[in-house]
């Protein structure tokens, strides 16, 4: 909120002596040390030299057309160029102010509200969701959190693999080997099951195979009876998927599969040939992008030999269908990393096709959860890792651990704090890394009540809640000024204005982290807060300022952590 409002006075102070400059990157960040001030900016220097100017001169210009007197002393110029922020003691009470009436908290909602399509999860129908699926459901449904929190329109999409040449080998294995109990249990384990099954004979046997194409070739031709069991198959899917969905509290406004764009998919192709786009090479209709340093070596197929599309042409067809239907401002992929080459296409390949399309293409990619050996992530028998039972490992620990820590809560008490904390660990520790980094999963880790974890910054939470049960029935009073006569007192108020940068620092670089990094900062400057500042044995306008900053640190964590996807606990 401050930082936006010195950002905006300062582009102004910058137009007034440059008036044609273009200000959108001349930006105010939380200064790095604290005994510089509390923002800084060093688009100046830049600016300068583009401009042939002497840096430090033009910032002193800047300075002398700055009028930032109501919330900051006096701006210093260090260096170069760089401009310090300190902000007045009233400045930071107005904002504290403003947020314990309700008016804020201390983030400000889009003036002019993008559209961002976001497309994140994409089981594949017909087999169980694994560990691997983790990551892009979690980042996914994060950003389209914070997103939605800034005032944007967000449209999730989950893009499940409904088709394809394994429906083939399932539909051979449904029609010769299914166990109807077996699929009444657990239908994804049970596919799964004649999936590999029929897989293993066609590569033994060549009738096997041949049997599967033709099953396939009478799905894709409308026959009656393998769309029957292959609908079946999608429900059955969905019906697991959904719950997975239900336990993560993940939620999406489309699921539009594969399937969905096959009607549309001779039409991609033949476009691209007659704009000269796709042309044929051994049979089958490729993209060359000679003109593309980076994918010169790279071409991508849309059609092959045998006149089938393929993923490439899929997601031609699907972003299409978004453009067309959302006119979107972005669209975000949310996928491993071993997918950048695709999405590269893509992009490359749709600014081809539709030139002008004015959409930006944003393949968020992640790295691999790996097991301590520093291997994937995978059993000891080396299977991969269903989904539904790490999530249940991660209950049952949680519940180990809060039934020891406090036995006496009723059990359905315990259950309910076990999910949250065990669910939220797991998420919090995909979360709180860099994405594009590979993490090593441990549970005594993510299950730590210190150190960067979600049970640390839940039993934070819990702390801040505890104090309000002391309270009882005593009324909140909300103060007409805050004081912040001790450091720490303004060490934690400075720290809780810069929540909305940190959120939108999340959507402009599609990285969660910042958020948990600022959460887990809060929850630390709030406990040195708290072991300074006497809260319940204070009195008068202390007692009720330093309560205000207590309710306050509260509705920052919680928010934030709900943003993350996590639940909240009153108790741990």
């Amino acid at each position: 909120m401050i930082h936006l409002a010195l950002q905006e006075k300062l582009q102004q102070a910058v137009l007034a002596l440059l008036p044609d400059t273009d200000v959108s990157t001349v930006l105010v960040r939380p200064c790095p040390e604290p005994k510089f001030g509390d923002y800084q900016t060093n688009a100046l220097i830049g600016l300068a030299k583009r401009n042939q100017l002497n840096p430090r001169e033009f910032a002193a210009q800047v300075v002398e057309q700055l009028d930032v007197d109501d919330c900051c002393e006096p701006v210093t110029i260090a260096g170069p160029g760089f401009l310090n922020f300190r902000l007045k003691i009233e400045a930071l009470s107005d904002s504290l102010v403003g947020a314990a009436k309700g008016e804020h908290l201390f983030y400000r909602t889009a003036a002019e509200p993008r559209t961002v399509v976001i497309d994140y999860s994409s089981p594949n129908v017909a087999k169980p969701m694994h560990v691997g699926h983790i990551r892009s459901t979690i980042l996914g449904y994060a950003l389209a959190k914070v997103f939605r929190l800034l005032g944007h329109k967000v449209v999730t999409d989950n893009h499940i693999g409904d088709w394809g040449t394994q429906f083939g080998k399932l539909l051979v294995g449904w029609k010769e080997h299914l166990d109807k109990e077996a699929l009444g249990r657990d239908a994804l384990a049970e596919m799964e099951r004649l999936y590999k099954l029929v897989n293993t004979a066609c590569d033994e046997d060549e009738t096997v195979l041949a049997r599967a194409r033709e099953e396939l070739v009478k799905l894709q031709d409308g026959d009656a009876e393998n769309l029957t069991i292959w609908r079946e198959m999608i429900d059955l899917s969905r019906h697991q998927f959904d719950e997975i969905y239900g336990r993560l509290g993940v939620k999406f406004d489309e699921t539009l599969g594969e399937s969905f764009y096959n009607d549309r998919l001779k039409g991609v192709v033949d476009e691209l040939i007659d704009q000269g786009i796709a042309e044929e090479s051994e049979g089958a209709q490729v993209v060359f992008f000679n003109d593309h340093k980076a994918l010169k070596k790279h071409p991508a197929i849309v059609q092959k030999s045998d006149g089938a599309a393929n993923y490439t042409t899929t997601d031609l067809a699907t972003l299409e269908h978004r453009q067309n239907s959302w006119q979107p401002s972005e669209v975000i992929y949310v996928t491993d990393g071993r997918q950048q080459l695709h999405f590269q296409q893509l992009f490359a390949l749709y600014d081809r096709w539709k030139p002008g399309h004015g959409m930006k293409l944003n393949h968020v990619w992640f790295g691999a959860i790996l097991g301590e050996d520093g291997r994937p992530f995978k059993t000891r028998s080396g299977e991969i890792i269903r989904l539904s039972g790490l999530l249940d490992e991660a209950e049952q620990r949680a519940l180990d651990a809060v039934s020891k820590k406090n036995p006496d809560l009723p059990e359905e008490e315990r259950h309910d704090i076990a999910r949250v904390v065990g669910l939220g660990a797991i998420k919090y520790a995909d979360l709180s890394g860099n994405r594009q980094s590979d993490y090593v999963f441990n549970w005594d880790t993510m299950l730590a009540l210190v150190g960067n974890t979600a049970p640390y910054l839940l039993y934070a939470f819990t702390r801040i809640r505890s104090i309000f049960r002391k309270l009882g029935a005593e009324s909140l009073n909300r103060p007409e000024s805050f004081a912040l006569g001790q450091a720490e007192e303004q060490v934690l108020a400075k720290h809780l204005l810069r929540f909305g940068h940190v959120l939108e620092l999340v959507i402009e670089e599609s990285r969660p982290n910042y958020l948990c990094n600022y959460l887990y900062e809060l929850a630390g400057h709030f406990g040195s807060f708290y072991e300074s500042c006497p809260v319940l044995q204070a009195e008068g306008d202390t007692r009720a300022q330093r309560l205000a900053l207590c309710n306050l640190t509260g509705q920052v964590l919680q928010t934030g952590l709900e943003t993350l996807g996590l639940e909240t606990t009153d108790r741990m």
